[in-house]
């Protein structure tokens, strides 16, 4: 997965309202009236019920210091509800506005793109996966294989992670070094051990912490493990797992899992 461009990213959104009751539903109502000269039919037109309607129109009536509605009788169209001038002027000037408005929210968007480091945090907060781990770090090495990639990535406390990508993967996305990326880990695949024994393991990543807390249930307990960085990492393990390692808050831990768990993303640099 490649997110695109900072250039095109909303991290920042908002709806203009004026007066707390004027936003773009009353406003879109107000147009479907304009077009369709009915109520009933605005309503609908919009997604509100006749009712319903009637009260977002009565509010706004009631707050302003001139009529917004006036009912027609006769006529070509047989008659109906229009726009008063002060309605059709409050159309204009919420469009002037929400020029403005829109406007100032790409300002604010730009300016965010220019910070890396708001970026980056911001692109942590977007991320989400039904996958409970999500590490961020930068893509450091890459060693190409003929059909897979070992892609290495530091995390932002110094950890080094490696993920293997088959080579199909690696051309699609374009992965590069320097390039952020995220790096998800089902907490199934992560094993952890206290004590020595851990030089024997065969799984290429092997990261150092401590349990900063236990969740258990009737099968199995989650453990979460705060990484030097500040990273926390949570692996599943059962039970009886749980009490062969002895482990509680503060017990020093390692977390390993193979160079096939992590799934990653990346963004370029």
């Amino acid at each position: 997965m490649k997110p695109s461009d900072d250039s095109s990213c909303r991290w920042i959104e908002g709806e203009l309202r004026l007066a707390g009751l004027l936003d773009n539903r009353m406003i879109e109502l107000l147009k479907a009236i304009e077009q369709n000269g009915s109520i009933n039919q605005a309503a609908k037109q919009v997604g509100l019920s006749y009712k319903g309607a009637w009260q977002m129109l009565e509010r706004a009536s009631n707050g302003a210091p001139q009529p917004l509605l006036t009912t027609a009788i006769g006529g070509s169209k047989g008659g109906g509800t229009v726009l008063t001038p002060a309605g059709q002027a409050l159309l204009a000037l919420f469009a002037r506005l929400e020029r403005r408005h829109q406007e100032f929210i790409a300002e604010l968007n730009r300016s965010l793109a220019e910070d890396p480091a708001t970026v980056l945090l911001l692109q942590r907060l977007a991320v989400r996966t039904s996958t409970r781990n999500q590490l961020f770090g930068r893509v450091i090495r890459i060693d190409r294989k003929e059909e897979e990639a070992q892609v290495m990535v530091r995390t932002k406390g110094g950890e080094k992670i490696v993920a293997a990508v088959n080579s199909a993967s690696l051309e699609k996305l374009a992965i590069a070094v320097g390039d952020d990326a995220v790096l998800m880990i089902n907490s199934a695949d992560v094993l952890l051990l206290a004590g020595p024994g851990f030089e024997k393991l065969s799984a290429r990543n092997r990261l150092f912490g401590k349990v900063m807390r236990i969740q258990q249930d009737s099968a199995d307990s989650e453990v979460i493990v705060l990484l030097p960085g500040g990273e926390i990492l949570a692996a599943m393990v059962t039970r009886q797992s749980l009490k062969n390692l002895g482990l509680a808050p503060g017990i020093p831990v390692c977390a390993a899992f193979k160079a096939h768990t992590p799934i990653l993303g990346v963004k370029p640099a």
